[in-house]
């Protein structure tokens, strides 16, 4: 069936990419858990504030978002620190 069919390419297309987490384990994780665990704030922004109105409000949120983040990824760093050079850089 044509279904079916599709399924298969887009396996066929990906198959690659399934098992990269088993190629390089404990780099790769298996889920995209921390992706989601990642996004979870912005999304409860959104839904509390019942999104944006401005685009530059939004973009100054994911910046933001994207400062405080990547500040997480490094042990022994500050967050609210890593954002006040942002800033007055």
């Amino acid at each position: 069936c044509d279904l079916a069919r599709d399924i298969q390419n887009k396996f066929r297309r990906a198959r690659d990419q399934l098992l990269t987490f088993a190629q390089w384990p404990g780099m790769v994780d298996a889920t995209n858990n921390a992706c989601e665990r990642a996004l979870r704030p912005a999304v409860v922004q959104r839904k509390i504030t019942n999104g944006y109105r401005a685009m530059w409000a939004a973009q100054g949120e994911a910046d933001i978002r994207t400062v405080v983040d990547t500040a997480r990824l490094a042990p022994g760093t500050n967050p609210f620190k890593i954002i006040l050079q942002t800033v007055s850089a």
